[in-house]
């Protein structure tokens, strides 16, 4: 009985250590992955969530947890804790960069159609950002909860364990290479979303700076203003469904392919 016990006992540490570790990767992740790392989401809510999520995700990767630690020395597992603690914040902020280049350009709708000096408010992060910026992130945070597609981020962190297995750590050149290609084809992506409202503002402005050369004795600019202002506002009606699934393509795609 005793034998029996002590082999309870060290089965039983063992598997909590290595769900421990699984809440590594993935509380690291989703603490910073659009959606779940919202600041809008209470700290005790997304530490339950990403809880439940490591229990729920244990019976499916806490064997290959379990085979790939060596042992359960303090340098082995604060080790593995430190790696995947990487892995998890890695992954979190490349998709992060999504919303990131969504936020920047879409600044750059608002200067185009005349509303940047309009105050914003912080709406996903601490930064207050202008109303049509907050309007296009928070529309495409929501739109990947009603497309189900916050089930691919689940999807993409067990598919994380065969590319980087536990306790692997990251590449430094590999993962900067990554990184660096993700931000660029996040902020190709971002330019393809908003390009509308940039021909929209060099058309505008040529049209308004060719009027203001014929008649100089017109304030020609505070004149316009109300008139680029109600003009951008209707071509964002008219392009803002688009732009958002254009959007959406585009990060649904990199959680199915990676």
């Amino acid at each position: 009985m005793i034998a029996g016990g002590l082999l309870f006992s060290t089965y039983g540490s063992s598997l909590v250590l290595a769900t421990f570790l699984l809440f590594c990767r993935i509380g690291a992740c989703l603490m910073v992955i659009p959606g779940f790392g919202s600041n809008r989401i209470p700290m005790r809510v997304r530490l339950f969530v990403a809880f439940g999520i490591s229990l729920a995700l244990s019976p499916l990767l806490v064997p290959d947890i379990q085979q790939a630690l060596p042992d359960e020395a303090l340098g082995t597992v604060s080790f593995f804790i430190g790696a995947e603690l990487l892995t998890g914040l890695f992954i979190g902020f490349l998709g992060r960069i999504f919303i990131a280049a969504l936020e920047t350009l879409t600044t750059l709708v608002s200067m185009a159609i005349g509303l940047s000096n309009m105050p914003g408010m912080p709406i996903d992060g601490v930064d207050a950002l202008p109303p049509v910026a907050n309007l296009f992130t928070l529309t495409a945070t929501a739109m990947i909860f009603i497309a189900d597609q916050h089930w691919e981020i689940l999807r993409g962190l067990v598919q994380s364990y065969e590319v980087i297995p536990p306790g692997r750590p990251l590449a430094a050149m590999a993962s900067l290479e990554q990184f660096a290609e993700q931000l660029a084809r996040t902020f190709v992506l971002a330019l393809r979303v908003v390009s509308p409202f940039i021909v929209y503002t060099i058309v505008v402005n040529l049209a308004v700076g060719l009027i203001n050369k014929l008649t100089p004795q017109i304030p020609v600019y505070f004149i316009s203003l109300p008139f680029v202002i109600a003009g951008g506002l209707y071509f964002l009606y008219l392009v803002a469904a688009e732009a958002i699934m254009i959007f959406l393509d585009g990060y649904f795609t990199w959680l199915q392919l990676g």
